[in-house]
């Protein structure tokens, strides 16, 4: 299957999130990861969504239907390489008192992760990357005992010589962005 990562400017409205999302249960598509965010123009929203396909014809489909929700100014459809992306993850890790002690020279210097927070009997490491950094980590620190595990959606920009809201409407029903 091919990762997708979709980019949708959209008018900051309160519901549109599911007018989004059941366009994509209706094709039986799943979404892996969703972040929803403002842009740097004031009154738009970004969502950054990625999806497994197997039909780029599938997913150019979607990406049309998607642009005919009224409140949406913009989609974009990318591949992997198409893309600068990143997830964070924060990962809970048993300390206690008589175990192996985490090496934190490792943590920074070879997985350029972070403790954030340190606790009495469990420190909380943050690791920025993409899935597979992310996931390399998480084997690496297993064994010392993961409490909990929490990764975020992606978020990206595209690999264009300009941000892409340079692309939206000056003006949409009425209002300008500015």
């Amino acid at each position: 299957m091919t990762t997708y990562t979709i980019c949708i400017f959209t008018e900051n409205t309160f519901g549109l999130l599911n007018k989004i999302t059941i366009l994509f249960t209706r094709r039986r598509v799943n979404i892996e990861s969703l972040t929803v965010s403002e842009t740097e123009r004031k009154g738009v929203s970004r969502y950054t969504i990625t999806i497994k396909h197997d039909k780029r014809e599938e997913v150019e489909k979607l990406v049309r239907q998607i642009r005919k929700v009224v409140e949406v100014l913009a989609v974009f459809g990318y591949l992997d390489d198409e893309v600068v992306y990143n997830e964070i993850a924060l990962f809970k890790i048993a300390t206690p008192i008589g175990t192996r002690p985490i090496d934190i020279e490792t943590i920074n210097k070879v997985y350029k992760a972070w403790v954030v927070y340190w606790g009495l009997d469990y420190v909380v490491i943050e690791k920025a990357g993409n899935e597979a950094e992310i996931m390399d980590f998480f084997r690496y620190i297993k064994p010392y005992g993961i409490l909990e595990f929490v990764k975020s959606g992606r978020v990206a920009v595209g690999k264009t010589p300009q941000g892409l809201v340079e692309y939206l409407p000056q003006e949409v029903h009425g209002e300008y962005y500015a």
